[in-house]
């Protein structure tokens, strides 16, 4: 069961990396057939969220309710228990809460999973099969078993789409296999930093991988310096063949879909013990930021948090924030 790339939607100007095409997202070099550019306008994603009334799963709150940390306050009134906003370039801390707390991260594991998998230079037109193990280890997916696809195509389903039995097989199929690929994760955390953090599964699934919101700033910073993630992150949409049929994947980031922010890379994640989380490099005055939110409550608050933390840092009176500390 083979797929084809059908179109590939063309970035807005504000979502491409400045060192990037200003004009569009070529779609990878293995699948792409035919592109069509959007003629949706950007839209604004509203800041007021209201909060669920109903956990996630009744009697399975995620670790940073356990912990005491969700519904905390602070000055930018953020639904999330744990966010963190830094200068990318000077390593200022303009903002902090809970931000050295190690929790669950979700899929924004798969930023990691693509930093093993571009520095292992594998080919990436090489073909992969969703085999049973990939089906095993997620049940809601469109890529069936038998599906056959790219290590690119893969890569880029797993950072725009969050698809976990893409992330399942490039790490299944990385020299040792799972294993191996699961310490090469965690010797990349190493080098770059992460001294609070753990990664136990290529997908984010597991709620054994974890970081605080410290090793995530400086694991967004890692990430940020790979074209390809850059790229692959922040892809709005595109339509896939399988099994004969089109079939449309979005980015799990509105923010991107939406276009009004100037979005340089980004993941989400989501898992019950982690909640809602969100990471994401944008330019907000021209500054790049890193920007990390955790344990978010309802569905849309981390990207709502988001427009908060640039709406803030935009009406700065003085320009900038004054920094709390630098990161180390």
């Amino acid at each position: 069961m083979s797929f084809g790339l059908i179109t590939s939607f063309q970035a807005s100007a504000s979502n491409n990396d400045p060192k990037a095409s200003k004009t569009s997202k070529a779609p990878p070099k293995s699948a792409a057939k035919k592109q069509v550019k959007s003629s949706k306008k950007p839209k604004t994603v509203r800041t007021t969220v209201t909060r669920s009334s109903e956990p996630v799963v009744a009697g399975r709150p995620s670790f940073a309710t356990a912990l005491g940390l969700r519904g905390q306050h602070d000055d930018l009134n953020l639904k999330s228990s744990v966010a963190m906003v830094v200068n990318q370039d000077t390593k200022e801390v303009y903002f902090e809460k809970n931000s050295s707390v190690s929790l669950p991260i979700a899929s924004i594991t798969k930023l990691m999973t693509a930093m093993v998998v571009l520095d292992s230079k594998l080919p990436m037109d090489e073909t992969l099969v969703i085999n049973s193990d990939d089906v095993n280890i997620y049940r809601n997916s469109r890529l069936a078993g038998g599906t056959v696809l790219t290590r690119e195509e893969a890569l880029l389903l797993s950072l725009m789409a969050s698809e976990n039995r893409a992330a399942y097989t490039l790490g299944r199929n990385y020299p040792g296999g799972i294993p191996a690929f699961i310490d090469a994760m965690n010797l990349k955390a190493r080098e770059i930093g992460m001294t609070h953090s753990f990664f136990a599964d290529p997908t984010g699934l597991k709620s054994e991988n974890v970081a605080s919101a410290e090793d995530l700033a400086r694991m967004l910073s890692a990430a940020y310096q790979y074209k390809v993630i850059r790229e692959f992150s922040t892809w709005p949409d595109l339509t896939m063949v399988i099994a004969k049929r089109p079939q449309k994947f979005l980015n799990t980031n509105r923010l991107v879909r939406a276009g009004d922010m100037n979005i340089g890379l980004q993941k989400t994640g989501f898992i019950n013990a982690a909640g809602r989380c969100l990471v994401m490099q944008a330019r907000v005055n021209n500054t790049p930021l890193l920007l990390v939110f955790l344990d978010s409550v309802g569905t849309q608050s981390r990207f709502a948090d988001a427009v908060r933390v640039r709406d803030w840092y935009e009406h700065m009176p003085s320009g900038e924030p004054q920094a709390i500390r630098r990161l180390m």
